[in-house]
């Protein structure tokens, strides 16, 4: 394949990301659209589990408190839906990770911020502090919306070190899979019981298809990452912050659409910033 065949691996990483958060955005149970995403995670992992390597063991405890980062997150995001509109939580939450990301390394690690990594912080916080105004993004919606980046940053960071003493992407992340899909499926029995099967009746199709987004776009991305240099992949992948506000504007027709799709690119420019020059 060609290097401009494996972007447009990305694109679609970026644009599926988008479009399953949105199907959770627009669920009219979120937590069992979650469960049904995560089970078909469950269910691909396992399929995939047979032709991939076993992570190593040095990884076990990464996977497991990577997995259960997820957990919070899963509950962070449905929580930030259900408080504020998707242009609003879903920049705000992918934004500030990597805000965060680059200052606990400067913090903990003594990695130099330069003039450009500044300038991305600018750009991002600048995007963040016009996301965090209006209707649909009240105090508490912001305030999980953060929680819910904040999650992502500690899940990346604990993911990362997984894959690196796993000795395999693939298998890494077919375990990560069932551990959070089997997680999923477990809670809404305790909690669900029969509501599952009235759900699964009648929005299965949707709970399946946005897996298969979120599993196929994940590997669309890890398998550019493998090939192409990092930064490029990471900022392209963010794109995904512009498509939901796009999908939130033109979709789901949430208001101060024009002041949202900009202030999402300003934090997609910055993250771009920062992948580049990571």
């Amino acid at each position: 394949m060609s290097a401009s065949a494996f972007y447009g691996l990305v694109l679609f990483s970026a644009v599926a990301h988008a479009i399953w958060n949105s199907l959770v955005k627009s669920a009219g149970d979120r937590t069992l659209t979650m469960v049904a995403i995560r089970f078909t995670g469950f269910v691909l992992g396992l399929a995939a589990l047979p032709f991939v390597d076993w992570p190593h063991p040095e990884s076990w405890k990464w996977l497991l408190l990577t997995a259960g980062v997820q957990f919070g997150y899963y509950a962070l995001l449905i929580r930030s839906y259900g408080l504020g509109d998707m242009s609003a939580v879903y920049p705000l939450a992918r934004g500030i990770a990597p805000v965060l990301t680059t200052i606990a390394a400067f913090v903990s690690m003594g990695e130099t911020l330069g003039p450009v990594q500044l300038t991305a912080i600018g750009l991002i916080s600048f995007g963040i502090m016009a996301l965090s105004v209006g209707a649909g993004a009240s105090g508490p919606a912001v305030g999980y919306a953060c929680a819910t980046g904040l999650a992502v940053a500690v899940y990346s960071v604990f993911g990362g070190l997984g894959v690196r003493t796993a000795g395999t992407v693939l298998g890494f992340q077919a375990c990560l899979e069932i551990i959070t899909g089997g997680g999923m499926a477990a809670y809404a029995l305790a909690r669900r019981g029969r509501a599952i099967l009235v759900h699964v009746r009648r929005h299965g199709a949707i709970g399946f298809f946005a897996g298969t987004m979120s599993v196929f776009g994940y590997l669309a991305f890890l398998s550019a990452a493998k090939i192409l240099p990092l930064g490029p992949v990471v900022a392209l992948r963010e794109a995904s912050v512009i498509f939901g506000s796009l999908i939130g504007t033109f979709v789901l027709k949430e208001a101060f659409g024009l002041r949202r799709i900009t202030a999402s690119t300003f934090v997609f420019s910055g993250m771009a910033v920062l992948a580049l020059n990571h």
